[in-house]
């Protein structure tokens, strides 16, 4: 399981050397993740994509549930119109059927809203800093931020996310 740490740096010299230093603690490219204002130069910065700067995986759960449970709502309205031999088999197919068009529906629209995780540092971000995303083991927690509050004091804690999606 881990945890998502949100950090401010001031320009990309600070972000370099912060994607350094977490690479050297071990936290491998995969989980570090730099947003910064379009057009913003990130050469040396792994930076995040559809799945941590939108709201692409929580629309599709969102979208699973809703249309799984719509599906199933018509097969049952379907089982007492026509009396299928086996009405169990038709909800159970309905609801599938609901929660593959309801998850893919739903991640369309997702993956073209941005974050409500990152609406706070819309600010900084156009200001011309830069954002690092970070999934930290959670056993690991203590030791990356007082690692990076030793090596960078120039950069801003902003905080952690409870819950990482299981996805990006």
């Amino acid at each position: 399981m881990r945890k998502r740490i949100y950090w401010l740096l001031p320009d990309l010299g600070s972000a370099r050397r912060t994607m350094d230093e977490l690479l050297l603690a071990r936290i491998t490219e995969h989980y570090i993740h730099f947003v910064a204002a379009e057009g913003a130069p990130m050469e040396g910065l792994h930076a995040a994509n559809v799945l941590q700067t939108s709201d692409l995986v929580e629309a599709a759960q969102y979208g699973a549930l809703i249309g799984s449970g719509l599906g199933a709502a018509g097969g049952v309205a379907a089982a007492f119109a026509f009396g299928p031999a086996s009405p169990a088999a038709l909800v159970i197919g309905l609801a599938a059927v609901g929660a593959m068009l309801g998850t893919w529906s739903a991640s369309m629209i997702g993956s073209s809203t941005p974050s409500r995780r990152l609406k706070r540092f819309d600010q900084a971000i156009g200001d011309g800093h830069y954002l690092l995303i970070v999934d930290v083991p959670r056993t690991r927690v203590s030791e990356i931020e007082r690692l990076l509050h030793r090596t960078h004091p120039e950069a801003h804690f902003e905080g952690r996310e409870p819950n990482v999606p299981a996805f990006p």
